[in-house]
């Protein structure tokens, strides 16, 4: 994939309230250090692609104003440079060589999958899946695994450019299927998923003329989404969204604005329509100019419950 030696950094052991944050050098773990009062907030590790290809991880936390504790290079040139153009969250799984990553992202026109272990750089393993991928505009995986119980399941989502809404079900490492759709989203801007259930998926979507809405999506088949609007204008700047859970019901949502190279922070409520509660935390320190972002997840207590 890239002429370049790849390297790994560490992942520490400090645990943000949405993930695990990176070390510093292959071989040395260190902890990252978190301030009692920092802690306690909501927080989110968002992870990014660069420009030449390198995995990234930031940890936020949800601080007045928002807390940036540094951008960290996980994996050095792991995709080739500028081929990177979406990625679904990326999972970590802790195992005996540290932690074991994968997700998927879509290089140029091709989706593939991707796994590293932290302590193992030979395993770092990028696989061609397939192509055709060139006119989809956004990739979410949402992966329905409660700590307690048996319904498993993993949705794929991608949103083509002409506005139809797919949805796979994936079965194994590669497997694709059932592939279903709805038209009707070619005003959408930026979504990110904010609940996931046994019996429905929820994304949270700007449009280009600036409103917000949320997106139900029951996981029977044919997909039948169920729209309702939040708030009717003012989001149109974010060309990207992420979202990680925060209390028992709401979200803690971060706009990106790659124009402007810069992030803003917002607790939402439980989604109720135009009743919904959002709160504006304040703008994140640090320049995003990231072309891909997307969330950082663990494999166990991975839960959103946002609508």
């Amino acid at each position: 994939m890239n002429s370049r030696s790849r390297t790994l950094g560490v992942l520490g052991a400090a645990v943000l309230t949405a993930g695990l944050l990176p070390g510093t050098a292959i071989g040395k773990p260190s902890a990252v250090s978190v301030s009692s009062t920092a802690s306690a907030q909501c927080g989110m590790s968002l992870g990014s692609v660069s420009a030449t290809g390198d995995h990234q991880i930031q940890g936020l936390i949800a601080t007045s104003p928002p807390t940036n504790q540094g951008n960290h290079v996980v994996v050095r040139d792991l995709y080739p440079d500028g081929q990177a153009r979406l990625s679904a969250a990326t999972v970590q799984e802790p195992v005996p060589s540290g932690l074991r990553t994968f997700g998927y992202a879509v290089l140029g026109s091709a989706l593939y999958s991707t796994s590293y272990d932290s302590l193992q750089p030979e395993t770092v393993n990028v696989h061609r899946i397939g192509g055709g991928w060139g006119p989809f505009v956004a990739l979410t995986e949402a992966r329905y695994a409660p700590y307690m119980g048996s319904h498993y399941r993993t949705h794929e989502y991608a949103l083509r450019n002409d506005g139809v809404l797919f949805r796979w079900t994936r079965d194994g490492a590669y497997i694709w299927r059932n592939v279903t759709s709805a038209p009707g989203f070619a005003s959408v801007k930026a979504m990110a998923l904010i609940s996931k259930t046994r019996t429905y998926d929820t994304f949270l979507v700007t449009l280009k003329g600036g409103a917000l809405y949320t997106v139900h999506i029951p996981t029977t088949a044919p997909m039948k989404p169920v729209v309702k609007l939040v708030r009717r204008s003012t989001w149109q700047g974010f060309e990207s969204l992420v979202a990680e859970k925060c209390g028992n019901q709401g979200t803690l949502l971060v706009g990106i604005d790659k124009d402007t190279k810069t992030a803003h922070m917002y607790a939402v409520g439980h989604a109720q329509g135009t009743s919904t509660v959002i709160r504006s935390i304040g703008k994140i320190p640090g320049t995003f100019d990231a072309p891909v972002y997307f969330r950082w997840a663990t494999l166990d207590h991975d839960e959103l419950f946002g609508e």
